[in-house]
């Protein structure tokens, strides 16, 4: 499976950001039972996540998903692949998300601990390369909440 050079918005992706949103959605799903987004848009400057949630996450719900991502990030684990076939990966993944057309081998990306899934794009090597995490603005509206997040 060859590493795209570009994401499906024809940007240039940015590993850092990729491999933070990685931790943030994992610890999402993980802390809330709410899935991986639903929703993403991962940038350089600034990327934002939408979930289906209840109620909205107050602010010490988000200064701990904060902490969580910058201690992961300061643990500096190592970010791997390995490729499984589609029949293994059913087992352990949501596999809605898979594109039509996918081979029967698909990647799996690791953060150490820290998350597991899918994924196609780019990453750092090591957590620590990613920078200072940050969630800049939130926003719950009709049952979906925003997460808007950088790196500093």
């Amino acid at each position: 499976m060859e590493r795209p050079e570009l994401n499906e918005h024809n940007k240039q992706e940015y590993p850092p950001m990729h491999t933070a949103e990685h931790l943030l959605n994992g610890e999402m799903a993980r802390r809330y039972g709410c899935g991986r987004a639903f929703s993403t848009h991962v940038e350089r400057k600034k990327s934002k996540l939408d979930y289906h949630m209840p109620a909205a996450l107050t602010d010490d719900e988000l200064r701990s998903l904060e902490e969580y991502v910058n201690a992961a990030i300061a643990a500096d684990v190592a970010v791997t692949e390995e490729f499984i076939t589609r029949a293994e990966a059913m087992e352990h993944f949501d596999m809605s998300r898979l594109p039509d057309g996918a081979s029967d081998t698909v990647r799996v990306v690791h953060i150490g601990p820290y998350d597991q899934c899918l994924c196609a794009g780019t990453h750092v090597s090591h957590t620590a390369e990613i920078g200072r995490f940050r969630i800049s603005s939130s926003r719950y509206q009709d049952g979906v909440q925003r997460l808007v997040f950088k790196l500093d």
